[in-house]
């Protein structure tokens, strides 16, 4: 293990950790930035439309930019441990050890945390098949891609509604389905899209197989109260059946909510436990979107220099 003592180590490589890595640099902390991959779940689309400087960039490209913007600053103030991924993190001698996959042994000042969540999959039947070919997972990222179009909304969750809310300003109609027997969203929420002639929702729904050719074209469902299958056409499928954040490293250190989100002081980024910050979509933060991900990274970032320098 290095003699090394960092001012502070960052722990994923999307919109959130690769800003906070390039502030890290920029204000002279001693600091090391920790990934596997670049870009987080932004790397699964097309045509991303909503970061900012950019009206269209593909999410492979979004994540070469990252990349690239950190290792401007690689040098004696910033560490880039690529391609590499934590496996533990430890309280230790007044700060933090982070170990890694490979062997590295970084000691830590504080840390900043930004390992992000995966989405929920559709377990139906071609839907691996069809993602990125009209099955998505973000409506902000894609939704003006079906414009004019027929499309799905999975999930009647408020994320679920959310989406369908934004991809009503696009498409031709919008149909959620949901898997229970009631809508999970915030009854005010639900009541607005249901006066919109383009939005209709139907309960306790069982989406079973995704069909097409090259891209969707419909899709297979099951009445759960009757037990009928049925068909329905559609040219695109937005999937919001929740978040799985990726908490699992920090869940004896901070405090989670009940979904296994990090809990966090908007202010400052700060966590339970003194000398650990979070940001991006492994808090508990109401909108999950590469460009709030990465506000808050800044947040974060201000408040660990001012925390290091007037300690």
């Amino acid at each position: 293990m290095s003699n090394k003592i960092y001012d502070t180590v960052i722990v994923g490589g999307g919109p959130a950790g690769s800003t906070a890595a390039v502030y890290a640099a920029r204000k002279k902390l001693k600091s090391a930035i920790v990934t596997d991959a670049w870009g987080g779940q932004s790397t699964v689309s097309d045509d991303i439309q909503n970061w900012i400087g950019f009206p269209h960039i593909k999410g492979s490209e979004l994540a070469k930019r990252l990349q690239e913007h950190v290792q401007e600053y690689a040098d004696n103030v910033l560490d880039i441990i690529f391609p590499d991924r934590v496996v533990s993190i430890e309280k230790k001698d007044g700060g933090f050890l982070v170990k890694t996959e490979k062997g590295e042994e970084l000691q830590t000042k504080t840390l900043l945390y930004t390992a992000g969540s995966l989405r929920r999959k559709l377990p139906a039947k071609g839907a691996d098949e069809f993602e990125h070919k009209g099955l998505t997972y973000c409506a902000s990222c894609d939704g003006p891609l079906f414009a004019g179009k027929d499309v799905i909304v999975v999930g009647g969750g408020n994320a679920g509604f959310e989406s369908a809310a934004q991809l009503l300003a696009y498409a031709n109609s919008v149909t959620l389905f949901e898997f229970g027997d009631k809508f999970a969203a915030d009854p005010i929420t639900v009541d607005k899209l249901m006066q919109n002639p383009k939005f209709s929702a139907k309960t306790s729904v069982e989406i079973t197989e995704v069909l097409g050719d090259v891209f969707v074209t419909g899709i297979k469902y099951r009445d759960r109260n009757t037990g009928e299958e049925k068909e329905m056409k559609t040219d695109g499928i937005f999937v919001e059946i929740g978040m799985v954040p990726n908490t699992d490293l920090v869940k004896d250190l901070v405090k989670l909510n009940k979904w296994g989100k990090i809990e966090i002081d908007p202010w400052t980024q700060k966590t339970s436990l003194e000398g650990v910050w979070a940001a991006g979509d492994c808090t508990n933060i109401l909108y999950h979107q590469n460009n709030i991900a990465s506000g808050d990274a800044v947040v974060a970032m201000e408040d660990i220099y001012v925390y290091l320098n007037t300690k």
